[in-house]
């Protein structure tokens, strides 16, 4: 049985800054309106009191519809010219005395809300020097703005979350910048080195200058590559223009087969299960993705192992698997896979031709289709890459 539960009292409403406000100006507003109603009380009860008594009761007496008593005609008459000059110099009075006093709780009223408006935007304030202050050599600082969770506190909080993602991105171009700067330092000190020595070298050849030239060739091959890999990386990260429908089974086949070479030299088995999936995107850079995943999965892989490969759809998406057999990969290193210039092992640089920027492609090409990438260490060794892309509802041209 459920037990009954407690009744819950009304929940306050949100602190938000339209409320404060709401609360401030109504306040505001109300003492205003109560001034000038002491204002009218007093204009009011002074008029009571300075208007002479005589027109004052014959006032009455018309109002209430009883004759008014007739007075002494020459006495009369003095005294009510004397009354109505009066009257209507106090009215001058009162008119003038109003319209100061008016003007006055005018101009307080104005202070006081120049007062609350600057006790309310005073956060602003505070968001718009921190902004200022924080730049790209200080972007670790952080708004921390305290107070009520309303919309001031919600921006603030938003834009610490941008300083932060702010701050990582400029950290990842550092690293970038470093290892590419290392990745093609790596080369050129080897070619410098290798002709120093064949320089120095007094039994040098004819056949000696010839090898060095084909390993410089190689050398310079190895920094042709790099360097489009780069440059394939900073365009993805720009993202696409156009989108146009792409055949993911026909740019698999087609990388596939491309790979045949690499795939017969280490006798690797190729289990492939192709079905129609169009997306839409670029088919250039879909081309490169597959591409690298393919070319991973060999580079990877050992002699005699296999590769999977499958381009299926399902709930308005198009999927592309690569599953190939390797090295054992620890779970925590799966993510970093995908980073610039990481590779497994403790060696920082390869000779097979990798260059560490395979899956951070793969990586901001899935990025820039809005496609998600889930990669997983497979049991056996090896690594099993999912990317997912929503279909496209157009044909291919």
């Amino acid at each position: 049985m459920r037990t009954p539960s407690a009744p819950r009292g009304p929940r306050l409403p949100r602190r938000t800054a339209r409320l404060r406000l709401t609360v401030l100006y109504g306040a505001a507003f109300l003492a205003c309106g109560a001034c000038g109603a002491a204002v009218l009380a007093v204009t009011f009860l002074l008029y009571g009191h300075l208007t002479p008594p005589q027109l004052h009761s014959a006032r009455t007496q018309r109002i209430a519809g009883a004759p008014a008593p007739a007075p002494s005609r020459p006495a009369g008459m003095r005294i009510d010219v004397a009354g109505l000059g009066q009257i209507n110099l106090d009215r001058q009075q009162l008119l003038i005395a109003s319209a100061i006093a008016l003007a006055i709780f005018a101009v307080a009223a104005a202070a006081l809300g120049w007062l609350l408006a600057g006790r309310v935007l005073r956060p602003l304030s505070t968001i718009t020097a921190a902004a200022r202050r924080i730049s790209a050599s200080s972007l670790h600082e952080r708004l921390a703005l305290p107070g009520p969770d309303d919309e001031l506190k919600e921006l603030a909080d938003t834009l610490d979350s941008l300083f932060a993602r702010l701050e990582a991105s400029f950290g990842a171009q550092r690293r970038f910048a470093a290892n590419a700067s290392h990745e093609l330092r790596t080369p050129l000190t080897r070619e410098r080195t290798l002709l120093q020595v064949t320089l120095t070298d007094p039994d040098a050849t004819t056949g000696t200058w010839q090898a060095v030239g084909r390993e410089l060739l190689t050398s310079n091959a190895e920094q042709e590559r790099l360097i489009e890999a780069m440059l394939t990386l900073a365009s993805s990260e720009a993202g696409i223009g156009e989108r146009e429908p792409a055949d993911l089974a026909a740019i698999t086949t087609a990388a596939l087969a491309a790979a045949r070479p690499a795939i017969s030299r280490q006798a690797l088995s190729v289990h492939a299960d192709i079905q129609p999936a169009v997306l839409d995107g670029d088919p250039l850079l879909i081309q490169q993705l597959v591409t690298n995943l393919i070319d991973n999965a060999v580079r990877h892989n050992i002699p005699g192992g296999d590769i999977r490969v499958s381009t299926t759809t399902s709930d308005h998406t198009a999927v592309l698997s690569v599953a190939s057999s390797g090295q054992v990969i620890p779970p925590a290193e799966v993510d970093r896979l995908f980073q610039p210039f990481h590779r497994l092992g403790p060696r920082p640089a390869r000779r097979d031709g990798g260059h560490g920027l395979g899956l951070s492609i793969v990586r901001a090409i899935a990025a820039a289709h809005a496609a998600t990438i889930s990669a997983q260490p497979r049991p056996g060794g090896g690594l099993a890459v999912d990317v997912t892309f929503r279909q496209s509802t157009r044909s291919p041209a």
